[in-house]
């Protein structure tokens, strides 16, 4: 056995990574356990990758489309190859700048796949054999992967995950899309960029159900009107693949088809058979229950990022991984809240929100809650880029602003200040002061602002 360490990380993910640099950087002895990458899910196979991919289908957009800016420039084709060596070619260069900071601050990387054998001790199988190590705390940060689907066998050909899907080395001629959440509307976007006829299947009544409703409606619309074929409400009961496609058969009989199909019914945590069962570790449908300092049911063992109830995204993973650092070096952080945890779906138009939707925030208040849309019509950045959409304001009644919507191209951008709306309980009245740069889309939350505080400088509301 070797010598323990402070903090031994299992997974080096977000959420595994930050809390490694972060403990590192307080002074603490670090060990970081990973299988595969340094990176991982978010770098390699997610965020990273999949947002390159959302790039190259705006330039497509852009020369398709340039006519109507007075600018003449045609589409020749995608290469599809080449765009995946694009994305590979970003996710190198951040791949090479977080491995040398890794380094940098002293902390030991243990490649292999580990388990947890002990309350406080992981054994990883590395390639030159079984290789125990200890530590005072150990946190688990072994991230997610996608969820499949019995009837629907994926076979990395035909039937995809995301993970293939970014490996795809042609542009489909026509593609169904199982599942309409944030993955799923992702690529349905790319993929409708690229050429393909496209079809997204989703059980739910809507697409991206977590999101605001009149935020769904906006974007079902933009859909519509880009020739994305949405069918909600829709549960699939099979899929088989041949070898020119797949057939897709939904709940009542009826078939779809399409070159390939890709299985985006969301992720489920990666624990199973990592040994946290068995050193007693509390679990709920596969994930690790955590307490609001993200402390597990077994003393000193934390868990981080996707393997824990809520939002699966890396800058939540990202924060977690910090804040655990924290803890563990005494700080006493402040407690991190999920809906102050801003989420994006990177499509086009983009939808953007942080703190409650309508619906949460009158369930929660029940008449005791305002709300106002600020259509981007109003603003002059989003003319000059053509693009439509809203931003849309829920506040409880004389109260702070509890929830910002945003749809529309580029608004991830602005889920900064909305952000900071949210985490520091602003009124109205505190954000219509403030000056917003013109013509910036910016400018759309502070008008929204100043007409939820009663003075609209225009008519929108």
């Amino acid at each position: 056995m070797g010598h323990v360490v402070d903090v031994l990380i299992l997974g080096a993910g977000s959420g595994g990574y930050a809390c490694a640099l972060r403990a590192a950087q307080l002074g603490l002895s670090v060990q970081l356990v990973e299988a595969s990458k340094v990176g991982g899910t978010c770098l390699h196979v997610g965020c990273i990758p999949t947002k390159a991919l959302l790039h190259a289908a705006e330039i497509a957009d852009s020369a398709r489309e340039s006519e109507q800016f007075g600018v003449r420039a045609t589409l020749e084709g995608i290469d599809a190859a080449e765009v995946v060596d694009y994305a590979d070619s970003v996710v190198a260069r951040l791949y090479k700048g977080l491995s040398g900071l890794i380094k940098s601050r002293g902390i030991e990387v243990v490649q292999g796949r580990g388990r947890l054998t002990g309350p406080r001790e992981v054994t990883v199988e590395t390639t030159d054999g079984e290789r125990v190590l200890s530590a005072e705390h150990v946190v688990l940060a072994t991230g997610s992967e996608p969820r499949l689907i019995p009837s629907v066998p994926v076979d990395g050909e035909r039937i995809l995950t995301s993970e293939h899907a970014l490996r795809l080395d042609r542009v489909p001629s026509s593609a169904i899309v199982l599942g309409g959440g944030v993955i799923g509307c992702e690529f349905a976007s790319v993929w409708r960029s690229f050429g393909a006829e496209v079809t997204v299947v989703e059980a739910l009544p809507r697409l991206v159900a977590g999101e605001d409703e009149d935020s769904s409606k906006a974007l079902s619309r933009a859909f519509r009107k880009r020739g994305i074929t949405a069918r909600t409400g829709s549960p699939v009961t099979g899929a088989v693949a041949d070898e020119s496609g797949v057939t897709v058969t939904l709940e009542g009989g009826e078939e779809l088809r399409a070159d390939i199909l890709l299985v985006a019914v969301g992720r489920g945590p990666r624990t199973a058979g990592l040994g946290y069962d068995e050193q007693g570790v509390a679990m709920e449908r596969g994930f690790v229950t955590v307490d609001p300092r993200l402390r597990t049911s077994v003393e000193n063992v934390w868990a981080v990022g996707d393997i824990t109830p809520g939002l699966q995204l890396a800058h939540r993973g990202f924060a977690h991984g910090i804040f655990v650092a924290e803890e563990i070096a005494g700080l006493v952080p402040a407690v991190i809240d999920d809906l102050g945890v801003p989420r994006i779906t990177y499509t086009r138009p983009e939808v953007a929100s942080v703190g409650l939707t309508e619906a949460a925030a009158r369930e929660l208040h029940g008449d005791a809650v305002q709300t106002l849309t600020y259509d981007l019509a109003g603003n002059g950045r989003s003319q000059i880029l053509k693009t439509q959409g809203f931003v849309k304001l829920v506040r409880a009644a004389d109260g702070p602003v509890i929830g910002l919507h945003l749809v529309g191209d580029r608004v991830g951008e602005l889920i900064g200040e909305a952000q900071l709306i949210y985490g520091w309980d602003a009124h109205p009245e505190d954000v219509a002061p403030l000056v917003h740069a013109h013509p910036t889309q910016n400018e759309a939350l502070g008008e929204a602002h100043l007409a939820l505080a009663g003075k609209p400088l225009h008519n929108h509301g």
